[in-house]
């Protein structure tokens, strides 16, 4: 996917309503979606590469969904094509601190949420897929242990690709900050996941700055622009 075809890439997510859960506490809440575009696919090692000028994959081809970066790669990279496209970028970054803010009220491209994530790979089912696992996810019993080209499975019924498999996908978020501090959340499973973690509920997380590893990757997402009635 190039940099002029992302427009063109993004789902309409319509607005609606998840509850999330959290196995370690037991915790649930639901939390209101609005309107929001994600992109059908991965983002791929071509596109990053077009962006960036780098592709740090360890599993290296342009139709493969781009691995081994940090939140922070992936943010820089959402601001990056977002200054692009002469777009208000979605992060900034506390050279002191090195706190990573969202402004969730910026035009640019973002990571979901992972409420977003949650909510868009359901896609209005009430499973743990949107699928049978073997028509939807590349994972530990196919995949051969390595990451494939994106959108080869079949999608869920908003059209969005590898929702599940392939790669892991960051999400905005931070995990709790009392215990974990500025850990941020991946959610989907990979390529070399057992079949009970790839499911949509699963969330893991680490550390934004220095966790990169070869099936964790991310898809983008925009707010949806505002129209007049």
């Amino acid at each position: 996917m190039r940099t002029s075809a992302v427009f063109g890439q993004m789902a309409e997510i319509p607005k609606g309503s998840i509850e999330l859960r959290d196995d370690r506490t037991k915790a649930r809440w639901t939390v209101g979606i609005e309107p929001f575009l994600l992109s059908r696919y991965l983002v791929t090692q071509d596109l990053y590469s077009e962006v960036t000028n780098e592709n740090p994959s360890t599993f290296k081809g342009g139709d493969l969904p781009v691995e081994t970066v940090t939140f922070k790669d992936a943010v820089l990279f959402c601001n990056k094509l977002s200054d692009q496209n002469d777009l208000k970028p979605c992060y900034a970054t506390d050279d002191e601190s090195g706190e990573i803010i969202f402004d969730a009220s910026a035009n640019g491209f973002r990571l979901p949420t992972e409420a977003e994530w949650e909510y868009a790979c359901k896609a209005g089912t009430k499973g743990i897929r949107y699928g049978e696992l073997e028509s939807i996810a590349w994972y530990k019993e196919n995949s051969e242990n390595k990451t494939h080209k994106v959108g080869k499975k079949e999608p869920n019924a908003w059209g969005l690709y590898d929702m599940l498999g392939n790669v892991w996908e960051w999400c905005t978020d931070l995990y709790d900050t009392e215990v974990y501090g500025s850990y941020r959340i991946f959610r989907g499973g990979g390529f070399c996941d057992a079949e009970r973690s790839v499911m949509s509920t699963t969330r893991r997380r680490s550390h934004p700055l220095k966790f990169k590893i070869d099936d964790l990757g991310f898809r983008i997402a925009q707010n949806r622009p505002h129209r007049e009635p």
